[in-house]
């Protein structure tokens, strides 16, 4: 059983379908209604906790029923959350409207946001114990950075999924171990051309995992060849969290070497899309193994 901290954001998804937008001013009844856990920390630790990994929760939410809540969620999957603190803000929360396909979001980090630096050191045993440690930036960079700091000190794995994508320091890559990036992060996060990927994968001196959509995946191999992991053909009822499912994977599955987690992970981020929800279409471990003896029986 391998042994994932993820450091990250927790946030309640609150989810409003309507038949228009409404306009500046207007008021408008809704069709449909619905909260849903989420934040990109608490997705991939759920993930990576029902593909059998023994997984520890660093992250803040706030002292309202939202935050019992997302606490109480991440418990039932089997995730410790020893480690969520509760902070002065609100817990984190994205206000979704949707309608005819599009959708609009506001995002309040809330408790996201106080994160920081100390929670991480109060955290040093679980990164201790831990065979990976996996980011996002959906909280403060500093605490990543930080992160990323104390698992070079505990020579433990760092892995960054850049998402929201921002520029990344020189000393924040140095100390990643692995980069998760879709095509438009990997652009934003090294600077480089969308078109170029992979050039940049294959001579990057930070290695990469590049997801792209139904596509699979990309990655280097140990020459520095550029290695196409194809995706897995299923028919989507909701792509939401299939990015989080797949660095959820990865990092249970890391001690498989690169190539093997790679598979897996694709595999486990086609299967979340065939259910709805982020959190809800995430595969278990039996899931996950059933799917994959059955593409291999169909290859056969």
């Amino acid at each position: 059983m391998a042994r994932v901290v993820v450091v990250g954001s927790i946030n309640m998804d609150m989810v409003v379908t309507t038949d228009t937008f409404p306009r500046l001013g207007e008021t408008l009844f809704g069709t449909h209604f619905s909260t849903h856990p989420g934040g990109k920390g608490a997705n991939q630790a759920v993930a990576a906790a029902r593909l059998g990994a023994e997984v520890t929760m660093i992250g803040c939410v706030g002292a309202d029923a939202f935050g019992g809540e997302m606490k109480a969620t991440l418990a039932r999957e089997g995730v410790d959350i020893a480690h969520v603190s509760t902070g002065r803000e609100a817990t984190g929360i994205a206000s979704i409207t949707l309608s005819g396909g599009d959708n609009a979001i506001i995002v309040v980090p809330g408790a996201n946001h106080e994160l920081s630096p100390e929670d991480i050191d109060r955290a040093s045993a679980a990164i201790a114990q831990a065979d990976v440690v996996l980011a996002q930036l959906e909280v403060p960079y500093a605490t990543v950075l930080h992160a990323a700091r104390r698992a070079r000190e505990h020579g433990k794995p760092f892995f960054l999924n850049p998402a929201p994508a921002v520029e990344l320091s020189g000393e924040l890559l140095e100390l990643t171990t692995l980069l998760t990036p879709n095509e438009h992060e990997l652009a934003t996060a090294l600077q480089t051309p969308e078109g170029a990927w992979g050039e940049v994968i294959a001579r990057s001196p930070v290695r990469i995992a590049m997801t792209h959509g139904k596509d699979g995946a990309y990655y280097a191999d140990a020459n520095g060849a550029l290695v196409h992991q194809p995706g897995f053909t299923v028919e989507a009822v909701d792509t939401t969290g299939a990015g989080d499912t797949f660095n959820g994977a990865l990092a249970a599955f890391w001690h498989l070497g690169i190539g093997e987690a790679v598979r897996r992970a694709n595999a486990a981020g086609a299967l979340s899309v065939t259910r709805a929800g982020a959190q809800g279409g995430m595969p278990t471990l039996a899931e996950l193994e059933a799917f994959l003896n059955t593409q291999a029986r169909d290859s056969q």
